[in-house]
């Protein structure tokens, strides 16, 4: 009798491993080839978009060694003067005379007092200042000039 509950155990044992074997366990492992298909037909598509999203008047920045400033929250007022002397806030012109008015009303809307000055190369430094002399008057003191990188250093190199 004890002979047959040694055997009757193995019996029930032996089941349930016939059992397991019977029915795979569930895959625990992710397959990443679709995922990284995905991925990159989206690197794809944003790196073929990212030029397309920069809007603004078009502007020969001059290039200089200054490194990029970090991102804000707000987006910034962005003021353009271009080639022929024209002057645009975000992608609207603006003619002279009506600019310090503007300003003024888009600084009180504004809760950063913050603007940066994209400036063709070609413009002398006398009209660059006197848009900036419009900017503080119109309500902006915190005023960023833009520039490309990678330009000239001081010392001669190349940034």
């Amino acid at each position: 009798m004890g002979a047959g509950v040694i055997k009757g155990g193995d019996g029930g044992g032996s089941r349930r491993r016939r059992r397991a074997g019977r029915h795979p366990a569930a895959m625990s492992e992710i397959n990443v080839t679709p995922f990284v298909d995905v991925m990159l037909v989206l690197l794809i598509i944003f790196m073929v978009a990212a030029p397309l999203l920069t809007v603004g008047v078009p502007v020969e920045l001059p290039k200089t060694a200054a490194e990029a400033l970090p991102t804000e929250q707000e987006e910034p007022l962005v003021v353009s003067l271009t080639a022929d002397g024209e002057v645009s806030i975000m992608t609207t012109p603006v003619p002279e005379g009506e600019l310090v008015t503007r300003l003024r009303g888009i600084a009180a809307e504004r809760a950063d007092d913050k603007v940066f000055l994209r400036a063709d190369g070609a413009i002398s430094y006398e009209r660059v200042m006197q848009v900036m002399g419009a900017l503080n008057a119109g309500g902006f003191s915190n005023i960023g000039l833009v520039t490309d990188t990678g330009g000239p250093t001081l010392d001669g190199r190349d940034g």
